[in-house]
């Protein structure tokens, strides 16, 4: 398999700038910078490190002083659905017009960006267009890797057909492909990686949300896995993202390549200890999985499976986690209100991460999970000018982060995409 990516384009900054004045953490481990500079030129960080002498600072160099704000890496977000709304009925988002949707979902991808987003995986229910758009600067988001797609056996977790049979359109369709054969398998992946996915996900369970199943219930087989995996590494290597919940399921995304279990709700020691053997990265969706909704939004049965793994969640994944399984941050947005995808950084530290470690899940282990550490996750010389400053301390006060109000300013690419407190006028002339 390719250890690189596509890397998502968005337009680029085209001057040259600092921030000084800044405490600064990197990525790299728990050690802050303080009074701190970061060089930017075009969409490139040229310098990291102590506030530099204007003497040594290159000439038509714009500086702006961040009065002891905190810079971040700009954060990835490894597991959302940015097309789909989880607080309204499938029914009602069947009912809109078609461009109605399309400027909702451009709204929430403006919303992930200000909320410290600056790349995201979106495995299911957008299409290439949105990366595409992206990058001409049509609209402002995240940089985009994309599933397309989830990838179901009939009755699994993404097959969204009603017990009688019909099938949910819109978006939530977009989101699903049913395969059951091995030739459907193969099929289904062709076509993905023809729509250009830059992922392919696969539903080794049944969901937890899903109408048809429950998360016990296996979906995709262990040799099915190894088809999706032998098919990508054919092409551009793109990694299996795994929809697992319960340890049966788990055990067989791991065992067939899969690079990571998504939500893995259920994990057992054996599937602790498989993840450990194989690096397979955790992505615990905890936004979601701890986000217990009032019982009148959804069906009973429904309802009844999100008290039941709200309980196994915080015991399960909170051993996987103590047990130093590589976790990568995710919180599959949709389900849980967009906008707000920090509070991710919050629970993992309730489930035992230090602060530090948090963060890194949602830098430097998400980019290492999309294959981008070589561009993004850190703030390191020569890496991409993605860069998120607050107000907050990022150790003692990381549960504030979830509030998108928290995250004054937004860089990607060299690019300011979000100034709530005008620092960076200066950059505009």
């Amino acid at each position: 398999m390719s250890n690189k990516a596509r890397l998502p384009m968005v337009p680029a900054h085209t001057g040259r700038y600092r921030l000084v004045g800044g405490t600064i953490w990197d990525g790299t481990g728990e050690h802050l910078v303080e009074d701190g500079e970061l060089g930017i030129q075009g969409d490139r960080i040229v310098y990291v490190g102590p506030r530099r002498e204007p003497a040594d600072v290159p000439r038509e160099t714009v500086t702006v002083e961040l009065g002891g704000a905190y810079v971040l890496p700009g954060f990835i977000d490894t597991h959302v659905h940015l097309g789909l709304a989880g607080e309204e009925s499938p029914l009602a988002a069947l009912a809109r017009f078609e461009t109605h949707s399309h400027l909702r979902t451009a709204r929430t991808i403006r919303q992930t960006l200000e909320a410290g987003i600056t790349t995201a995986r979106d495995l299911g229910g957008l299409d290439a267009g949105y990366r595409h758009a992206i990058a001409e600067g049509l609209v402002d988001g995240p940089r985009l890797h994309l599933a397309v797609s989830a990838i179901s056996p009939t009755g699994g977790h993404a097959d969204l057909c009603l017990p009688n049979g019909t099938q949910i359109g819109g978006a939530y369709s977009a989101a699903s492909r049913i395969a059951d054969s091995d030739d459907e398998i193969r099929r289904v992946v062709r076509e993905l990686v023809r729509a250009e996915a830059d992922v392919l996900k696969i539903c080794t369970t049944g969901g937890v949300a899903s109408h048809s199943d429950s998360p016990d219930d296996i979906g995709v087989p262990e040799h099915q896995v190894r088809i999706v995996v032998k098919e990508a590494a054919r092409r551009q290597g793109q990694p299996v993202a795994a929809h697992a919940h319960g340890a049966r399921g788990i055990l067989e995304a791991i065992r067939g390549g899969a690079a990571s279990v998504e939500h893995g709700t259920g994990i057992d020691a054996e599937g602790i200890d498989l993840m450990l053997e194989h690096g397979t990265f955790l992505v615990p969706t905890l936004s979601t999985a701890l986000n217990l909704p009032e019982p009148g939004h959804m069906s009973p049965f429904v309802y009844a499976k999100r008290v039941e793994w709200f309980k196994i969640a915080q015991e399960h994944l909170a051993r996987a986690i103590g047990a130093g399984v590589k976790v990568a941050l995710g919180t599959d947005a949709a389900l849980f209100p967009h906008g707000r995808n920090l509070t991710e950084l919050g629970h993992l530290v309730d489930l035992g991460l230090l602060p530090w470690q948090a963060l890194q899940t949602g830098t430097r282990n998400a980019a290492e999970l999309l294959r981008l550490d070589a561009e993004l996750g850190t703030i390191e010389t020569g890496k991409l000018a993605d860069l998120v400053v607050t107000r907050s301390h990022p150790f003692r006060s990381i549960h504030s982060l979830a509030d998108p109000e928290a995250i004054r300013i937004v860089v990607q690419g060299g690019r300011v995409k979000k100034d709530t407190d005008a620092l960076l006028t200066a950059l505009a002339a």
